[in-house]
This record gives structure tokens, sequence and C-alpha cells, in this order.
């Protein structure tokens, strides 16, 4: 009973934490006022890559780049929501509710508790993905063959691409757990920096040849590749960086650089949960 019991906390965790969150979330406005950000901030965000977008190029949308950087922004989305989610965790219960301290003496696992707490936002940030995508098929002419669109390896894409994120937010919430509480934009912080080296706007070709091989290093960039693949095949195989390589290519890279990463956030995150026992940041409040 007690080893059937040991292994269902984590799932336990995963699920519980996974309501909290969206509790946390989803309440603190009524129903319509949240359903109006959720609507509005998407939108927002992509309004201004077009109007970039549209006075560099003078408004040339038909153009297949339009429809590689537009479907690139909208689903770069995914990785400020999961990164910030997982990490911003640390912050809310230790300085919001000051309740990490329970927590950790509480059944629970750790890494699966985070990783549930990021569900909510991983829902928000479905909610704004499918909602800039459809912005642009309705009122920008972003084509998407959906009798075309390879749904198997979209999704495979996507669940694994999320995966590999959560564990890249245990990273950072290892380094929150050392940090004060000024470190609360981590998980935004680092999205925007990748934001430059994963090639969600541009090819890799465009940086200088000494940054190129962050982007190659980076999973995050071929998630981005078969996403953009399953949706608009043609289109996004044309542009140069990855055309000689293949979707099952792309994928054992993606595979594999992320159980890399994986491997380097459960030891990161290990350590940094170590020294904050040691040090006593679990029950601290740093909002000076």
């Amino acid at each position: 009973m007690m080893p059937l019991m040991k292994r269902s906390i984590p799932l336990r965790s995963f699920l519980t934490a996974a309501w909290l969150g969206w509790q946390i979330e989803s309440n603190w406005t009524d129903p319509f006022l949240f359903a109006t950000y959720s609507i509005v901030k998407p939108v927002a965000g992509a309004a201004i890559l077009v109007i970039m977008y549209a006075i560099v190029t003078q408004a040339q949308f038909d153009s297949p780049v339009f429809a590689y950087l537009f479907l690139g922004n909208a689903l770069y989305q995914y990785v400020p929501a999961v990164l910030s989610g997982v990490s911003w965790t640390i912050i809310d219960d230790r300085e919001h509710y000051r309740t990490l301290k329970y927590i950790y003496v509480a059944p629970v696992n750790i890494p699966f508790y985070l990783f549930g707490r990021a569900v909510a936002k991983f829902i928000i940030g479905t909610i704004g993905v499918v909602i800039t995508i459809a912005a642009g098929v309705l009122f920008l002419h972003v084509r998407i063959d959906w009798a075309q669109v390879n749904w198997g390896l979209f999704f495979l894409s996507l669940v694994l691409g999320i995966i590999m994120m959560a564990l890249l937010g245990l990273i950072l919430a290892g380094v929150t757990l050392l940090s004060a509480r000024h470190s609360y934009f981590i998980g935004d912080v680092v999205a925007g920096g990748l934001f430059l080296f994963t090639g969600a706007i541009f090819p890799l070709e465009v940086l200088p040849v000494w940054l190129r091989p962050v982007g190659y290093a980076l999973p995050i960039t071929y998630w981005l590749e078969l996403l953009r693949r399953a949706l608009v095949g043609e289109v996004a195989q044309a542009f140069p960086t990855f055309a000689t390589l293949s979707n099952e290519t792309l994928l054992l890279v993606l595979v594999g650089s992320s159980l890399v990463f994986g491997a380097a956030s459960l030891f990161i995150f290990r350590r940094c949960d170590f020294l904050a026992r040691e040090r006593g940041n679990l029950d601290i409040t740093t909002n000076y």
C-alpha cells in the first residue's frame, strides 16, 4: 500500500496544483473582464508586430514571410506562459501567500507541484495562441489550409515542447528559490531574450555568425520549426535554416536536446532546492 501511495504523490501534486493555479489565475475579477483581458492581450501583442511588418514591407501580407513570422510570434506565447508559470509559483507562494514552507512539509512532490501550477498559465497561453492565429486567418489573410495541416506532427511537437519548457522553467524556479523578490519577472525576461535566438520571427541567418550557435543549441528553435511545418508545411520549409532537415530529423533533435536540458534542469533545481533549505530561504520574505 505504501509504495502505491508514494507513486500517486506526483499525480496528486500535479492535479491539485493545477486546480489551485486556475483558481488563483481566474478569480481575480469577474468572468467577463477575465475573458476580455484574455482576448485583448494577445491581439494587442500581435498588432504591434503586424504594424511593424506593414511599415517595413509596404503591407505585403500575401508574402510567405508574413505567415512565417506571424505564426512564430503567435506560437511563441507558450514560452513565457510556461516559463513564468513554473518559476512565478515560488514568488507567489513564498512572498504573497507565504505558504511555501507549508507546502514543503506536506506530502507533495515539489517539481510536479510547480508543473501543475503552470497549467493555468498554459491554458491562458493557449487561448492567446488560438485567438491570435484566428485573427491572422480572418483579417490578415494568413493562409492555412486546414485540410493539409499535419495534426499528428502538430500535437506531438506541442506536447514535447510544453514538457521541455516546463523543465526549463524548473531551472528558473531553482534560481528564484535563491533570489529576492525582484526576480519575479525572470520567466518573462528569459523568454524575451530567447525570442531573439529561436527564429520566432526571422530565420537564424539574420543573426551574426557568432550568435547563431545559440539558436541551434536551443530546443525551442526546433519546436517552433516543427509547429510551423505542421501548420504551413511548404511555406515553413521554404526558409533556409532547416530546409535540408526532415520532420523526423527535427523531432529527433528536439527530443535529444530536450533530454539534455531536462537532465540539467533536474540537477540544477535539486541543487538550488538544497541550498534554499540550508539558507532558510523557504520562509523568508524579500519584499523590501
